[in-house]
């Protein structure tokens, strides 16, 4: 059987790909720095923090690292108003991504965290600064440095899942990519496209985070 291809029905609504891509790239700035910070507080809470809070940030974490993402997705947007919580396709996208990444950002940083060298943390101490201090300026830096890599590829894998937000009417690039092909039905085209477009996306979004990483979250602050 022979596929005769087309791109031109699927080319000439680059309007619709060019905004699923730029939501996409929206859902994952926002869950990216939202989840980081999620990320960084429960890493320092199994790390360091009292038992209650090891205890919580750990039923978190197994939580959402053993269930799928579009289950979580779908609980956020179809069953919380059950519980009278009716959230937007845009906020449900946001917190489900953001509270996937946040579990998986807190264990890759807490590796980082617990591999600082004591040494660094008594330098610290000896200079008289508080625990907070020395937090964010003697064990964040280098704990970031040592993990950035596997938090660079654990964002791009957010990314990727933000493609199940397009079953709750999010307009992201997987959404423009069915709503193409439901009108010319170049279903093939419209998703050899798409998947370009997500293979671009992923290799924008790694190289841009491995740009910033050096130079505005963890360059010049702290050993290796």
């Amino acid at each position: 059987m022979r596929i005769a291809l087309d791109f031109w029905p699927v080319l000439v609504q680059w309007p619709l790909l060019l905004e699923g891509a730029a939501w996409t790239l929206g859902l994952t700035a926002i869950a990216t720095l939202l989840g980081s910070g999620i990320g960084i507080a429960c890493a320092w809470a199994r790390a360091k923090g009292p038992r209650p809070l090891r205890w919580a940030a750990g039923v978190y974490v197994e939580l959402i690292r053993n269930t799928p993402f579009i289950v979580q997705l779908f609980f956020i947007f179809f069953g919380l108003p059950a519980a009278g919580i009716k959230l937007t396709p845009l906020t449900a996208s946001i917190l489900a991504m953001t509270i996937n990444l946040g579990a998986y950002a807190t264990e890759i940083i807490r590796a980082g965290i617990v591999a600082t060298p004591r040494g660094q943390i008594e330098a610290g101490e000896s200079l008289a600064l508080s625990r907070v201090q020395i937090f964010f300026h003697v064990v964040l830096p280098p704990a970031l440095k040592r993990v950035w890599p596997a938090l660079v590829s654990q964002i791009i894998i957010v990314m990727l899942g933000s493609a199940v937000c397009g079953q709750i009417s999010m307009e992201e690039l997987s959404h423009a990519a069915n709503l193409i092909q439901s009108r010319n039905f170049r279903a093939f085209e419209a998703y050899i496209l798409a998947t370009l477009v997500y293979l671009g996306l992923a290799v924008l979004v790694r190289r841009l985070l491995n740009w910033v990483g050096p130079r505005f979250v963890f360059g010049g602050r702290g050993g290796a």
